[in-house]
């Protein structure tokens, strides 16, 4: 755990933004020796829905996570994960999961202010961070552990459950061109199928952006 982080990273080179003392930056060690390459979204969506429902207990309704693995309420980011693999062969030899969560920060630099959010503009009250990090291992575990099991389908319902903007129709820009469209589902390898006027489309990580309806 961090309590200044101050080289952030996103997905895709993205930069990571974080208060000194007042938010959850944290790395986590796992070896998932039984989960083959093929499957290595899964884990995403374990992590994700951890963080959800540890989150959920703190914010009650109005947390979502977006594709592929932000942390939402409403239309504002609480969170982000960045998970990196070390691959042997067919399965995946360890990973290291990168979590941050914006708890207690209240003020974001210019331009966020309107997509950044915090538990604590939420609740308007500070949030014990040890507490927290403990709870969010915690369901990160059971996640986890799921995963371990073989419940791929019980993970996948979860995550598309919690999924910002499913089944809702939304606005979206690829190469500079908006349409609507509606999330229908996220394959096992974390594509995202979208539901537009031409059928169903899909999209790689990074190939089309979410746009605010205004």
């Amino acid at each position: 755990m961090a309590d200044n982080q101050f080289a952030g990273r996103g997905q895709v080179e993205s930069i990571w933004h974080a208060e000194p003392g007042k938010n959850l930056t944290f790395s986590i060690l796992l070896h998932p020796f039984f989960l083959p390459v093929i499957a290595q979204f899964s884990l995403n969506m374990a992590i994700s829905v951890g963080i959800q429902r540890a989150l959920k207990a703190l914010t009650g309704e109005g947390l979502t996570i977006k594709w592929p693995n932000d942390i939402y309420f409403g239309d504002k980011k609480l969170g982000g994960i960045l998970i990196e693999n070390i691959i042997s062969g067919s399965r995946i030899k360890a990973c290291i999961v990168g979590i941050g969560i914006n708890v207690n920060q209240n003020a974001f630099e210019p331009g966020l202010e309107g997509r950044a959010g915090s538990i604590f503009q939420i609740l308007h009250q500070h949030v014990d961070l040890i507490s927290l990090l403990a709870q969010i291992c915690s369901h990160i575990e059971v996640g986890y552990l799921k995963l371990k099991a073989g419940n791929y389908k019980t993970l996948r319902d979860e995550y598309l459950n919690f999924l910002y903007k499913f089944d809702i129709i939304g606005l979206y820009r690829q190469n500079g061109d908006l349409f609507e469209g509606k999330i229908v589902d996220v394959s096992d390898t974390g594509i995202l199928k979208l539901e537009t006027g031409n059928g169903i489309t899909t999209y790689n990580f990074k190939e089309i952006e979410f746009v605010q309806n205004k």
